[in-house]
């Protein structure tokens, strides 16, 4: 992949890309979007609606893997809607069980919120051609893009043909948490887990304390776009997984890419050597700057996304 080999992410010129800040009448209210334009004298050639991660309860559009991310792609031609989408409450981890009830933001409203951006930014003329927006986010961010993904084809499938693009061009998933329960590591990644240092690793016990707080009293009736492991994904557009080396949720991105290409989705599946997870919001780290060009990549190179294929049957 010709240019991904990137040191540093000096060169971004953020000076050059103007955003703007936006409040929609979203689905639950208020929905903040930030939207990062392409700079005059570069050729745009596509759009993303792009979602932080922060395990459904953190985040904002000032973290690195949010505002770095859509300078980074602006700047090469991506016009770039930022999701401030509403966040969990965060969890009490000297008693997890208390954080899981039935008040507070839980799922679908951060998912709902999602699908609604990405249906205001293909009409919103924000200058990405028309036909060329894509989805995509990292962490839990990559969990909300998988499910809306799914939830887009779904509507798309289930109503008459339409002028206006419904469902995204490719999706992308950076190090996300797309099973409810994490898929059991390979033998290579067991080894890396059982290395990884007290703060970086995701035991079983706090990603269920997790995935509880953000499903709260939906547990046991949830819908698959909430995790969409193991969901009929037929349809889906091309999709690149991006995973971190030393992370324990990289077992839900290698199954997730799995599962796609056995429902006969067009996948790129890249783990980016010597990271650790959220590395996205490491600008420091040269694999951000790396991972940050193979998106880029994806999204502005035709030659290396494929194509959506016959959905399932309504």
């Amino acid at each position: 992949m010709g240019g991904v080999t990137v040191a540093t992410t000096a060169g971004l010129v953020p000076d050059r890309v103007a955003t703007e800040e936006r409040t929609l009448d979203g689905p639950h209210g208020d929905l903040r979007v930030r939207v990062y334009q392409v700079p005059d004298g570069v050729t745009r050639v596509g759009g993303l609606v792009w979602a932080h991660g922060g395990g459904f309860m953190h985040g904002d559009l000032d973290m690195p893997e949010a505002d770095l991310v859509a300078r980074w792609l602006a700047a090469r031609g991506v016009a770039v809607v930022s999701v401030d989408y509403a966040l969990c409450t965060p969890i009490d981890w000297n008693d997890p069980s208390a954080s899981v009830g039935t008040g507070g933001v839980r799922f679908p409203v951060a998912h709902d919120e999602l699908a609604f951006a990405f249906r205001w930014a293909v009409t919103a003329g924000l200058g990405a051609p028309a036909g060329t927006w894509s989805l995509g986010g990292a962490s839990a961010g990559g969990n909300l893009a998988a499910g809306v993904s799914l939830r887009l084809r779904d509507d798309a499938t289930a109503a008459p043909p339409s002028g206006t693009q419904r469902t995204p061009r490719t999706v992308v998933l950076a190090y996300p948490v797309v099973h409810d329960g994490l898929p059991t590591p390979s033998p290579e990644l067991a080894e890396k887990i059982a290395a990884l240092p007290e703060g970086r690793d995701f035991p079983p016990h706090v990603v269920r304390a997790m995935n509880d707080n953000y499903l709260g009293h939906r547990r046991g009736s949830e819908s698959p776009y909430a995790f969409p492991g193991g969901a009929d994904l037929r349809g889906l557009p091309p999709t690149f997984v991006l995973n971190s080396d030393h992370d324990a949720l990289r077992s839900s991105g290698e199954a997730c890419a799995a599962e796609l290409a056995a429902a006969g989705v067009d996948v790129l599946l890249v783990r980016e050597d010597g990271t650790y997870h959220g590395h996205l919001n490491q600008p420091d780290d040269p694999g951000c700057a790396r991972s940050l060009a193979r998106i880029a990549a994806w999204l502005t190179t035709d030659s290396l996304v494929g194509t959506a294929h016959e959905p399932p049957t309504p």
